[in-house]
């Protein structure tokens, strides 16, 4: 081969480190165009979901809010940064060793770490997390980026420079601001934008020191995350685009400077003059995005002085697993009724407990069946108002008097389904999965092609189901039994967990089997017509999550009115063609799953009835115990 046309590994490696930054970025910006929900599938084009995310008042309070608090961060820290390690620089070695090794720390310490503590701390003192928490967090641990950015530039000064200029008459804050400053001053503007990334981008101390409704844009994407939601992407464009014309500019400034200043120097301040022209831009840009929050906060507080008067706030709280709403149902709420609605998502029935049980409190929650009874056993709820909820007549019959709670006194379904088998019709035959049920999760002949849901609850109940008892069990010799039977699947069958990543797999078809919700497989089986969905003779769980009023929420007449307003046919239309999950409401679930609906002909979206070996979750406090505990040990591979 000509050595002139040869290409060299390096070029290679670097092609290929390049191709793996950037391809997955590329991938964002097309398919937020995309105008079906698939993450995976381009339909056509389409501005749908930078229109929903834009007529988000959830999405636009993040956005507003990450800005807010990045900006006050990085002038706080930037200014008080600066000013330790001037007068650091005055102190004695000790104490400046001191300070330094404790400014290090925040750095060092995995973030995990500093956010915990930062949760202690606050809980300790008693100071109610939200905007204020989370503005001092961030101002902490921007702190030491901006103090390691200015400490060398400080240190390279000559150290008599500050005598000298008071030798010549300058005030000591002169000597300051006019001989100091300027000559730190690249120090000074590295360390405020790491502190502005560093705020802008942060997560974990984020979500452990935030609540009250205050969210930015990390959080944001990351409940946005646990379904499939492309206003994700839509979002990630605008900060790819907005990051992009920031970068250009920055590296576009200093090659315009040069370049004026080797024209001459009338030319070169005239860019001087330019110069601050845009640093005034900047700052008005500032000021207005600070000023556009203030007042879109103002705005909403004081949205419908009816509603506040009516109802004694115009707020309403709710605390929801992530991605469980209609694209419409908030916005048209808070139309109708004049309020605001702060919502907030959680993980897990047990992390919405735990938050409850620290004290924080919300006005609606959607908890599951098995928690509601246990929140109902603890005294946490308050009965509903049926004056207010007269929607209850449009429950479907399958979603009343459930066992936790017999004639609805505390609870009125949201949304219920099912826990089933997706499997792939053309790899996994029909006749195993009713031959054998769930004991194929442990069948060799599909080993390495199987999902198994992350969580612990529903990995136990296929194993309690696949050995004939019941999901509810207290028993010890039939827990063992269930976890022997799940360490076996896990040695045997090299199963992936995972939880929402399931859905977009399954659609691409990644593996052949997955333990699903019927929901989750409603949608995937609308995007893979090669995918199918099964329940075992052997029995499975028939859950459901409802809408409950904590006994001390801040606001249960609207709570109620929610609750009310969320049982109409068109918001329960919406969320359930949203979402995928089977409506409480009777005539949309008929209306969905027939004729031209959404769901019609697809065997997940409506959950089996009356089958005698379904069960629901009960709160069992001995199995809640056990199951905690022996699924870490099912994950680690251990059987001991």
């Amino acid at each position: 081969m000509n050595k002139k046309h040869r290409i060299s590994p390096s070029r290679l490696i670097l092609a290929a480190v390049t191709a793996f930054f950037y391809i997955p970025i590329v991938y964002t910006v097309i398919f937020s165009f995309n105008s079906s929900r698939s993450l995976t599938h381009f339909s056509g084009f389409s501005l749908r979901w930078y229109e929903k995310m834009l007529s988000s008042s959830t999405t636009m309070n993040a956005v507003w809010m990450t800005f807010l608090i990045a900006i006050l961060a990085t002038v706080i820290s930037t200014v008080i940064g600066t000013i330790t390690v001037i007068g650091l620089s005055k102190c004695g070695r000790v104490l400046r060793s001191a300070i330094g090794t404790v400014n290090d720390l925040p750095i060092m310490n995995p973030d995990i770490v500093t956010a915990i503590g930062l949760l202690m701390f606050f809980a300790t003192i008693g100071v109610s997390k939200g905007f204020l928490t989370l503005l001092l967090a961030h101002i902490m641990f921007c702190i030491p980026y901006v103090m390691l950015s200015v400490t060398p530039k400080l240190r390279s000064l000559d150290p008599n420079l500050i005598d000298a200029a008071m030798d010549l008459g300058a005030t000591p804050f002169q000597a300051l601001t006019r001989v100091i400053v300027p000559q730190i001053r690249p120090g000074i503007v590295s360390g405020a934008l790491i502190a502005f990334t560093m705020s802008f981008d942060d997560f974990v101390i984020s979500y452990f020191t935030t609540g009250n409704g205050v969210n930015n844009i990390s959080i944001l994407v990351y409940t946005m995350s646990k379904r499939v939601n492309p206003s994700i992407n839509a979002l990630s464009t605008l900060v790819i685009v907005a990051i992009t014309l920031v970068l250009g500019i920055v590296n576009l400034v200093p090659i315009l400077h040069e370049k004026r200043e080797k024209e001459g120097s009338e030319k070169g301040k005239s860019f001087a003059q330019s110069r601050k022209l845009m640093a005034a831009v900047a700052g008005v840009l500032v000021l207005a995005i600070l000023g556009g929050t203030v007042g879109v906060s103002l705005s909403q507080q004081h949205k419908n002085a009816a509603a506040v008067e009516k109802y004694g706030s115009n707020v309403l709280k709710l605390y929801l697993p992530g991605e469980y709403l209609g694209e419409n149902v908030i916005g048209d709420f808070e139309k109708q009724f004049g309020v605001r609605v702060i919502v907030e998502n959680f993980d897990s029935n047990e992390m919405m407990y735990t938050k409850l049980a620290a004290g924080d409190r919300y006005d609606v929650l959607i908890p599951s069946d098995y928690m509601i009874e246990r929140l109902i056993k603890e005294d946490r709820l308050q009965p509903l108002d049926k004056e207010v909820i007269s929607n209850i007549d449009l429950l479907s019959e399958d979603c009343r008097g459930l066992d936790y709670d017999t004639d609805n006194t505390y609870s009125i379904p949201y949304f219920w389904g099912s826990v089933g088998i997706v499997y792939n019709k053309n790899n996994v035959s029909l006749d195993d999965l009713k031959s054998e049920g769930w004991n194929i999760l442990a069948d060799t002949k599909y080993a390495g092609h199987i999902y198994m849901y992350d969580s612990e609850r529903d990995s136990f109940m296929t194993a309690f189901k696949a050995l004939g008892y019941s999901m509810n069990t207290d028993s010890e010799a039939e827990i063992q039994a269930a976890y022997e039977w799940l360490c076996n699947v896990n040695s045997t069958m090299q199963p992936v967990y995972v939880t929402d990543e399931i859905i977009d797999n399954m659609i691409n078809g990644i593996k052949d089997m997955g333990v699903v919700y019927s929901g989750d497989a409603a949608y995937i089986l609308s995007e893979n017509p090669d995918m199918g969905y099964f329940c075992p003779d052997q029995g499975t769980n028939i859950w459901s999550d409802a809408m409950v009023i904590p006994k001390d929420a801040p606001n249960p007449d609207l709570a109620n009115e929610f609750i009310n307003y969320v049982l109409t046919y068109d918001a329960s239309l919406d969320n359930t063609e949203t979402v995928g999950y089977t409506s409480s409401n009777a005539e949309v679930m008929a209306d969905v799953s027939s004729g031209d609906g959404t769901y019609a002909g697809n065997e997940a979206y409506i959950p089996r009835s009356g089958f005698d070996k379904d069960e629901v979750f009960r709160d069992n406090e001995v199995l809640r115990k056990k199951l905690s505990e022996l699924w870490i040990k099912v994950k680690a591979g251990s059987n001991g």
